[in-house]
């Protein structure tokens, strides 16, 4: 059974992606908020797009700044990324009133979070109006990562080094496990195709003895059949 949503609901069919925690820094003002608007758009050079809604203070804080820093929260921010959600860093300065331990970047001047398995630095190249949303296009200029969360992807062996993961609404969630996907080789094909050769030879082989078996039976019916008539 299937029902319909509305359009402006579709994206949570994409949810379950990871939550980042966007940092910035403006003239000795900082502010975080968190966001899921989050892709990479290009491999070389490394491209990761973001989107912000103009309403938002970080928006002008990219805005004004040219850079930003994505901070991947565990487990242990998940209370925190809601809050720092709801409210603005126009009314305080979300930092000092969480008190959320931080440290310097190494090539931004947004500062960087603790309690995150990933924190990658951007500069802005570009920005365009995509609907209600700006999309800033960052290029990585560094990156950092927990060596025992991540060995070229996130390891999911610690559940406190996990990436926090949003799934809409206030639901949360991480991943539980990594599975590892394998290309059948050539003799891997071959033999498959084998073992369904072989049995789809011995099915054709049961079915043509068992018509064998009603026709001798049938053609016995009809003999003895014959006898008692005449």
């Amino acid at each position: 059974m299937r029902q319909a949503i509305a359009e402006t609901d579709a994206r949570r069919l994409l949810g379950g992606g990871p939550v980042v925690l966007v940092s910035t820094s403006f003239r000795g003002n900082t502010n975080v908020m968190p966001a899921v608007f989050v892709t990479p758009l290009s491999f070389d050079p490394p491209l990761i797009g973001l989107a912000v809604h103009p309403s938002r203070h970080t928006h002008d804080m990219i805005r004004a700044s040219e850079a930003f820093a994505l901070n991947i929260p565990t487990r242990e921010l998940l209370h925190h990324c809601m809050y720092l959600g709801s409210v603005s860093g126009r009314d305080m300065n979300k930092l000092e009133l969480t008190k959320l331990p931080v440290f310097r970047a190494r090539l931004v001047d947004a500062p960087l979070l603790e309690g995150c398995v990933g924190h990658i630095e951007c500069s802005v190249e570009d920005a365009h109006t995509m609907g209600d949303h700006t999309l800033f296009i960052g290029k990585v200029i560094a990156a950092q990562v927990e060596t025992d969360a991540f060995d070229g992807t996130w390891r999911l062996e610690d559940a406190g080094l996990k990436p926090l993961h949003y799934l809409g609404l206030n639901h949360f969630a991480m991943l539980e496990e990594r599975l590892e996907a394998r290309v059948p080789q050539a003799e891997e094909e071959a033999s498959t195709e084998e073992q369904v050769g072989a049995g789809a030879a011995e099915a054709g082989r049961e079915a043509r003895e068992r018509r064998e078996r009603e026709a001798e039976e049938a053609e016995r019916a009809h003999r003895e059949g014959g006898k008692e008539g005449g």
